[in-house]
């Protein structure tokens, strides 16, 4: 267990930090394929645009099946304009050919399937696990990553590295909360070149802010 996690995890709540759409949205769907286009869709994309875009596609499909129909103009004007949306929503409709004609429609649970598909690496599967299957699993995005090695919890360079080592660290019942807590956090206050720190509930357990001061 890595020292003071719990009341990192205590203090972070107390904060009650306001979620973007988004992040309420990935909370509450609960489907394992809208989970996997919705991320799909947020690599790289701030949370602003990604909701509202991710709106628009659901009007078109919620299945891999409904997306066979889908045109692939139609999905890219109705994504756009997240970053890259002409080679996401191509991804989108070859994953739900791919799901429909050779997994009769049914995400993958395993982390090691879902990498199979094109464009997704551990970051999208393990939030389809988390998310979609309500499997504990740590989805490590560029906040994660950040707050964890500004914290001292880990000390790596590479987001799978991030993963493994949390992973290795931390019991199971507290894995699947880890992004979206973090995610709070970095977004409101653990931001990335000006982070608040007078504001943080957390700071007296964090490694990067005794450098500091």
């Amino acid at each position: 267990m890595i020292k003071n996690f719990k009341q990192i995890i205590s203090g972070i709540k107390k904060m009650n930090l306001p979620q973007t759409e988004f992040v309420k949205f990935m909370e509450d769907i609960h489907d394992p394929f809208i989970v996997l286009i919705a991320c799909i869709l947020s690599l790289r994309t701030n949370d602003k645009t990604t909701y509202p875009a991710t709106m628009r596609m659901l009007k078109l499909g919620r299945t891999p099946k409904d997306f066979l129909n889908v045109k692939l103009e139609d999905l890219e004007k109705a994504i756009y304009p997240v970053g890259f949306y002409k080679n996401k929503a191509k991804q989108i409709l070859d994953i739900a050919n791919e799901l429909y004609y050779k997994h009769n429609s049914i995400v993958p649970k395993e982390i090691e399937e879902l990498i199979k598909f094109k464009g997704v690496g551990r970051k999208t599967a393990n939030l389809v696990q988390s998310k979609g299957y309500g499997i504990p699993s740590i989805c490590v995005d560029v906040h994660v990553h950040r707050i964890s090695n500004r914290l001292g919890l880990v000390c790596t360079k590479e987001p799978e590295e991030t993963e493994f080592a949390l992973k290795n660290n931390l019991p199971e019942n507290c894995w699947s909360e880890i992004n979206t807590l973090f995610v709070t956090l970095g977004q409101n206050v653990c931001k990335p070149t000006k982070p608040n720190c007078n504001e943080c509930l957390i700071k007296n357990y964090c490694a990067e802010y005794f450098k500091s001061h």
